[in-house]
């Protein structure tokens, strides 16, 4: 059952990743890119017709991390405090910034929150690679000093960086060098799906720049992750055993890399969809990887005393685990479902669509 759930879980995060990614990276395009009144609001419009409803998914997520894994739920959400309240401002101004936008139609105002929907989206994708870089470098589980825990065995506290700022200090915080680099990927990443999005969802004036910028980048792209595998061997030289142990593993680089040789032919494509396709790809690969590297592990923690939270020792109850699944996957459907119905109503092109711009 343990598994089961993980695998839902993951599911249900590495979709959000993918829609609410485009959000992101169509934030950040729109913060770099738009310098027209009419390319602003189109891309602006990419994001702000589809933002609520790929939100869903963070919700249906925490939910069932709540559910299916409570001690880690209240681990992460205990020692992660500080920078979750930092994601949950910057989720409301994102959408603050999208919905304020076309209510007035004075120019001072819609700058005002074209930027803040800007710096929140670009802020959110590097907040969220951090957290997923501190997952795999681990965190000082029961707080661990001279040898004794001082909390419980599965909780711990970041401040936001500690004077070392190094991955391998005894007392880590949540940003550091390393960190870092894994936030700076996943910007990146966001901003080549959300240039993938623009491109394929409006007529916006700068969507052959956007191809040249997805070329430039994904050479930058490949070069950080490259990088990143063996800055990540060096902290954790065991961070690459599972590849080697569970061989069929391999297939989710071999997704995150297929997308990125796609994408050094996107001046090529034919069709809008395939850029999309290709950046979608290297997403879930990116995801599944860091996930699939860990398992069972779920939080590794970076001392001997306490061990590493894994799906099993943070799991609930069979009992409850079993109850919980029917209710799981009708939840699960209606999820499908609700995206589905979503998109069809939205596809085409959205250029002439409303969105509260008078």
């Amino acid at each position: 059952m343990e598994v089961f759930w993980y695998i839902i879980i993951a599911i249900v995060l590495a979709v959000f990743f993918v829609l609410d990614g485009y959000d992101f990276g169509a934030g950040i395009i729109h913060l770099f890119f738009a310098k027209t009144d009419k390319d602003k609001e189109v891309i602006s419009k990419s994001a702000g017709l589809f933002w609520d409803s790929n939100e869903v998914w963070l919700v249906a997520g925490g939910g069932m991390i709540f559910m299916a894994f409570p001690t880690f739920y209240a681990s992460v959400f205990s020692g992660f405090y500080l920078p979750l309240i930092i994601v949950l401002w910057l989720i409301m101004f994102r959408a603050i910034g999208l919905e304020l936008r076309g209510q007035f139609p004075f120019q001072m105002w819609k700058n005002i929150w074209d930027k803040v929907f800007g710096v929140s989206s670009l802020l959110l994708a590097l907040f969220f690679g951090i957290a997923l870089g501190n997952i795999m470098r681990g965190v000082n589980l029961g707080g661990v000093e001279n040898g004794i825990s001082l909390y419980e065995k599965h909780f711990f506290f970041l401040p936001l960086w500690d004077s070392s700022f190094s991955p391998t200090s005894n007392t880590p915080g949540v940003i550091d060098w390393f960190t870092v680099i894994i936030g700076i990927i996943t910007v990146i990443t966001l901003a080549i799906h959300g240039a993938n999005w623009v491109i394929l969802k409006t007529n916006s004036s700068i969507n052959y720049k956007l191809k040249t910028f997805v070329f430039r980048f994904n050479i930058i792209l490949l070069i950080l992750t490259i990088t990143s595998l063996f800055i990540w061997d060096s902290i954790n030289p065991d961070s690459l055993n599972n590849f080697i142990e569970k061989p069929y593993l391999i297939i989710f680089p071999g997704i995150y890399f297929t997308g990125i040789i796609g994408l050094f032919f996107i001046k090529r494509l034919k069709k809008e969809i395939q850029g999309f396709i290709l950046s979608t790809l290297v997403v879930l690969g990116g995801i599944t990887s860091s996930l699939a590297a860990i398992f069972p592990v779920i939080l590794p923690s970076t001392n001997d005393i306490n061990e590493s939270l894994t799906i099993y020792n943070t799991a609930s109850t069979n009992y409850g685990l079993s109850v919980a699944m029917n209710w799981g996957i009708i939840g699960f459907i209606l999820l499908f479902v609700y995206m589905i119905i979503q998109k069809r109503l939205m596809g085409g092109k959205i250029d002439k669509m409303e969105y509260g711009h008078p």
